[in-house]
């Protein structure tokens, strides 16, 4: 039976220097966090302010935890003392909200604009033309307290690895016009967040900079 340390030692020997590795903890005990912790891993993920609450004082102060999950604005409040980075930006209400918590606890927090890439509906995310209306609204200028990093995106559970492609390539245009038209040579500007246990491989290959590796990392999850 492989354990967490020798999953992670794999794993780090595929993924590539520069590629970001986010464990995704949710639904892992402390004990469990703290096995991957103690085998180096720093970054982790959480879909549910609840249990992001929980587990943070109870775990590492340097651990980064990244909120992967899609974020309601009255659970900010919760996580802005202490988020690594929200992936999951996908309204401007959520990122002036982030933008208040953040200056209430006199820091910046970093950013992900959540982009819909994938074929199913169920999926959140915004399209080029909201992203754009954030981008350009005067509410988002005058922020102080936040910074957009990057984007991210879930491709279609499926196994056609065409579309999947298809998909983190369009991701990755979506980063390049973005980044081209609204950033230009803004170093914080530079996160891609796509791809999880099934497809890591093809998102690296369509650059990907962070990878959110749960399954691979912890086995399956009991629920």
């Amino acid at each position: 039976m492989m354990t967490v340390r020798h999953n992670l030692e794999y794993l780090l020997k595929e993924i590539p220097a520069g590629v970001k590795l986010v464990a995704v903890s949710k639904t892992m005990p402390a004990e469990v966090i703290l096995e991957a912790y103690n085998a180096g891993q720093r970054h982790f993920g959480e879909n549910k302010s609840q249990e992001l609450t929980f587990k943070q004082p109870v775990l590492p102060e340097d651990i980064h935890w990244h909120f992967i999950g899609h974020l309601q604005t009255n659970k900010v409040k919760n996580i802005a003392p202490f988020v690594h980075l929200i992936q999951t930006v996908d309204s401007l209400k959520l990122l002036m909200e982030i933008e208040k918590e953040a200056a209430k606890n006199d820091r910046i927090i970093d950013c992900l604009l959540q982009f819909h890439i994938a074929m199913e509906e169920t999926k959140f995310g915004l399209d080029q033309e909201e992203a754009l209306a954030i981008l350009n609204s005067p509410a988002y200028k005058e922020c102080q307290h936040i910074a957009i990093k990057g984007v991210m995106g879930m491709a279609s559970f499926s196994d056609d690895t065409a579309l999947v492609r298809s998909e983190f390539r369009n991701l990755r245009k979506i980063f390049d016009r973005l980044r081209d038209d609204y950033f230009g040579t803004d170093p914080r500007f530079c996160e891609i967040s796509m791809g999880m246990s099934g497809d890591y491989h093809i998102d690296i290959e369509e650059g990907s900079t962070i990878v959110r590796l749960g399954t691979s990392i912890f086995g399956s999850r009991k629920y």
